[in-house]
């Protein structure tokens, strides 16, 4: 059995993101002391600092909300009243997010491309992206 604690899908939402509440279920694991060595090196970089830099919000600060606030409405709460952002902003974050690899960007390519072999994931020809590769490798799809 895996010791691994999944963090939710890329696709879930909160407050109209996609991929925050991934993101504050690594920030609660982290605080836990159970995020999981494959996530730690990543962790406030790669999706996550996409998000960060899309929000207008450091990686630090954001720890200390999710470490105050207990639900996920409070952390809601906190982005609603503190990341004033279009909801053309937000679906235009997602769609950047949801369209990785990009193909002109042939080292993201073959890090994609690595990532399922490492996962013994290339027989899967619907996995065709990193929000993708995500859910099928945590077994979601």
């Amino acid at each position: 059995m895996s010791d691994i604690i999944y963090p939710r899908s890329p696709r879930e939402t909160m407050d109209g993101w996609s991929f925050l509440p991934r993101y504050v279920d690594k920030v609660r694991l982290h605080l836990a002391g159970k995020l999981h060595s494959d996530y730690t090196d990543n962790f406030g970089k790669g999706f996550d600092g996409m998000w960060l830099k899309a929000a207008g919000v450091n990686h630090e600060e954001f720890i200390e909300v999710v470490k105050k606030c207990t639900t996920d409405g409070q952390v809601c709460d906190w982005v609603r009243h503190n990341v004033k952002k279009s909801p053309e902003e937000k679906a235009a974050h997602w769609k950047d997010i949801s369209s990785r690899p990009l193909a002109h960007d042939p080292a993201a390519c073959a890090r994609f491309q690595k990532r399922k072999e490492e996962s013994k994931l290339t027989h899967r020809h619907d996995v065709t992206t990193f929000v993708d590769y995500i859910d099928a490798d945590e077994k979601r799809i």
